[in-house]
């Protein structure tokens, strides 16, 4: 059973968000805020396997809530569900650690469609936030393209092993017992590539591993 935090201010949205969360994960437990400042205590009193974060709350950006999730629980899932569609707010919430950035307005069928691939490992990306994403690692690669090849990323085996589930979006005692190993050790591991690969967020490092042809 899945416990969800949902930060969300308007009482009617976060109705239909419940809703739709509730039609992709018949069961889970869902715990509503309508402040970064509730929600930062919740974080740091309650266990969440995911959070739906808003980014414009009345008393601040949900982005802190991202970050502090970060900090607090390393194994919950944040994904951002805004109608900001625009840089200033897509790269400070993939940077604070947002699993996937999902926007308001589409249709319904399309949300539930993005949360449906949460549970396939996947990070929900509302399609232009995809291209967006996309767009900014292919001009962040071209200098190095120039200078003959896109620079190797000298991964190990098992650190090709722990970014390809960290990708898939298994948590880290998850990604420990399939491995053989303890979940400290796997977050070392997780640790040294985020380093390597010089990324901050589960979505970048999905992407990283796309690049790197791990995805079969």
């Amino acid at each position: 059973m899945k416990t969800i935090l949902l930060l969300e201010d308007l009482p009617e949205i976060r109705a239909w968000m419940r809703h739709l969360v509730l039609q992709v994960f018949p069961g889970a437990v869902i715990t509503e805020s309508a402040r970064v400042q509730d929600a930062i205590g919740l974080a740091a009193t309650a266990r969440f396997d995911l959070a739906l974060i808003d980014l414009g709350l009345p008393d601040g950006s949900g982005v802190a809530v991202v970050t502090k999730l970060r900090d607090l629980q390393p194994d919950a899932l944040s994904v951002v569900v805004t109608i900001h569609d625009d840089d200033e707010h897509l790269f400070p919430a993939l940077q604070a650690g947002a699993f996937g950035y999902i926007l308001k307005e589409q249709p319904r069928e399309l949300i539930t469609e993005q949360l449906h691939r949460i549970s396939q490992g996947e990070p929900p990306l509302s399609p232009s936030i995809a291209r967006r994403v996309m767009a900014y690692f292919s001009a962040k690669a071209k200098p190095a393209a120039s200078a003959h090849a896109m620079p190797s990323v000298n991964l190990t085996d098992r650190e090709s092993e722990v970014l390809l589930r960290v990708a898939k979006g298994y948590t880290l005692p998850e990604i420990g017992v399939q491995l053989g190993l303890s979940r400290h050790t796997i977050a070392d591991y997780v640790k040294q590539i985020y380093r390597k690969l010089n990324v901050s967020s589960r979505a970048e490092a999905a992407l990283e591993a796309q690049r790197l042809g791990l995805f079969r």
